[in-house]
């Protein structure tokens, strides 16, 4: 028998890459309403955020380990961003973000429920977009409508044609849920992605 893992996530994108790690999860909507404070260091808030998604479903299960995780980006002012939210920001985001340099910081918690045990951490990934005209990024905002995507762009797809450079540890981080810190975290908890009973027995160390 095996403990249940819930993504406190309805992302799509975040319930493809976990997908990847081949381990069985249930994907739930977390509760309460996300808040950006501009007086908090991005690497802080985004460990912070994803914490609050984990344990706003804490009260639901008595023996499951919940992964959540957040992504905001800073632009080169300093200001913290998050999601779009509408077509018309997103174009707005993009001609701000043209032929500029921008990280993205993405949080990851784990939250055990027989143990009341969390740990969080944060992965930074920064891009470079070349310079671009309205009607490129016209062009691309209504390809993908990426409004409920931090920074306004999907990596995953016609994204990639937005970008000048990349530099990072881990790309997927970009798209919303870093696999390689994940990995090493879910480690942490006793469960191995590469052993074929690895995966959150009953016997997971607390």
């Amino acid at each position: 028998m095996t403990r249940p893992l819930i993504l406190a996530s309805t992302s799509p994108y975040r319930q493809q890459l976990l997908q990847q790690l081949r381990l069985p999860f249930t994907a739930v909507a977390p509760l309460g309403e996300e808040f950006i404070d501009q007086s908090v260091a991005p690497e802080l808030l985004v460990k912070h955020l994803a914490l609050q998604k984990a344990t706003s479903l804490r009260v639901n299960y008595d023996d499951a380990l919940i992964l959540g995780s957040d992504q905001v980006f800073v632009n080169p002012r300093g200001t913290v961003m998050g999601k779009p939210g509408s077509v018309a920001e997103a174009k707005r985001q993009l001609q701000a973000m043209a032929g500029k340099t921008h990280c993205f910081y993405t949080g990851i918690a784990l939250y055990d429920c027989r143990s009341k045990r969390s740990l969080t951490e944060y992965v930074a990934y920064s891009v470079t977009l070349r310079e671009l005209t309205a009607e490129q990024i016209a062009y691309y905002v209504e390809q993908e409508n990426p409004v409920d995507c931090a920074g306004s762009f999907k990596i995953e797809g016609l994204g990639i044609s937005l970008m000048e450079q990349m530099a990072g540890e881990d790309y997927t981080s970009l798209i919303g849920l870093p696999l390689i810190r994940l990995t090493l975290m879910l480690q942490d908890f006793g469960v191995d992605v590469l052993s074929p009973a690895g995966c959150l027995s009953q016997n997971t160390p607390v």
